[in-house]
């Protein structure tokens, strides 16, 4: 039986990631610093193949002795500061994590041999297409326009071209598409998540830049790509990196709004204009299903409809708790 270890597990897509893995019959280590709390991992804690440590990835010394205290076939990289506006908050805790503790992480992991590093990147890091009726694929130039995407550029750099590459050691570098979805740590300040949870609750939905692209890609289908890695042969991943989701799930704010309204017909919109965005990205992810042989199970539908049944039949009471968002929320109710 494999063992897993999975920095960040008891986050959005981590704590939905070891629920996965325990049903594929890995045995799981989570590694977290709990800084969002730990009732995510409640329903697995008695699993036979779960174990929990708590531990920041910024304390060396006691990260060392997780390392050293077992033998791990993969890392799961997850444990970061999240997102753009949560890296602008905690810019200083954002440089340590996301990049220093990070490096340090794939040095030690290479040094005690570590078979495979499997990091979560982000298409953010193609920031704006020079052609706007082109796609980006994993060749494309990448421009950063945030700190989150600054720091994902400046660590797949030193991973896939800086570090001397061995034969005994695996890194992939796989770029996530924007998520969505339900999660056992849900979160309601995603793109699709917010716009489906205000229509759900009856407000009115206001849209700015409604017509930049990005791509999405379902919550589970992160754990489907992170396992796809686990299982595919060393050559095929080795100082890899792959754009995450399907080519098909690329949509503009105002395509998305349009799924909602199949799901909430009495949507209440309002567009304000907004010529510019620093970011607009369509993403080309043929890459991973063709030589991976990965595939989505889930679209932004499905999620619109998830996520409507969790707020109007009340499975999650308050969606405007602050332990649903990653910086502090403001209540709307």
């Amino acid at each position: 039986m494999e063992h897993i270890l999975v920095t960040g597990g008891a986050g959005y897509v981590g704590s939905g990631l070891l629920r996965e893995l325990l049903s594929e019959n890995y045995r799981v280590t989570c590694v977290d610093n709990l800084i969002f709390g730990g009732e995510s991992l409640l329903d697995i804690w008695h699993n036979k193949n779960f174990n929990f440590i708590k531990c920041d990835v910024n304390n060396y010394d006691a990260f060392n002795r997780v390392l050293n205290g077992d033998k791990f076939d993969a890392v799961i990289h997850l444990a970061a500061i999240v997102g753009d506006p949560a890296c602008k908050l905690h810019s200083n805790l954002a440089f340590k994590t996301n990049r220093d503790s990070t490096k340090w992480l794939l040095d030690k992991c290479k040094e005690i041999k570590i078979p495979k590093f499997i990091f979560a990147s982000t298409c953010s890091n193609y920031g704006k297409m020079e052609d706007p009726e082109s796609y980006v694929d994993e060749n494309s130039k990448l421009a950063p326009v945030s700190l989150y995407a600054e720091l994902k550029v400046e660590f797949e750099k030193y991973m896939l071209n800086e570090i001397e590459k061995t034969s005994n050691f695996a890194p992939t570098s796989l770029r996530f598409s924007t998520v969505y979805g339900l999660s056992p740590r849900m979160r309601f300040d995603l793109t699709v998540n917010e716009f489906t949870k205000d229509l759900a609750m009856g407000r009115e939905l206001v849209i700015f830049g409604e017509k930049f692209w990005r791509p999405y890609c379902h919550v589970k289908d992160f754990s489907n790509a992170f396992i796809t890695v686990l299982r595919a042969s060393k050559d095929k991943v080795a100082y890899n990196v792959f754009n995450v989701g399907d080519t098909s799930e690329n949509y503009t704010k105002q395509m998305l709004v349009e799924e909602i309204k199949k799901a909430i017909p009495e949507a209440n919109i309002k567009y304000i204009d907004k010529n510019e965005d620093p970011r607009d990205y369509r993403v080309n992810s043929d890459k991973i299903k063709r030589e991976l042989g990965f595939e989505i199970t889930m679209r932004v539908s499905d999620g619109i409809e998830e996520v409507k049944r969790m707020v109007q039949e009340g499975i999650i009471q308050d969606p405007e708790d602050q332990r649903y968002y990653n910086i502090p929320h403001e209540r709307q109710d």
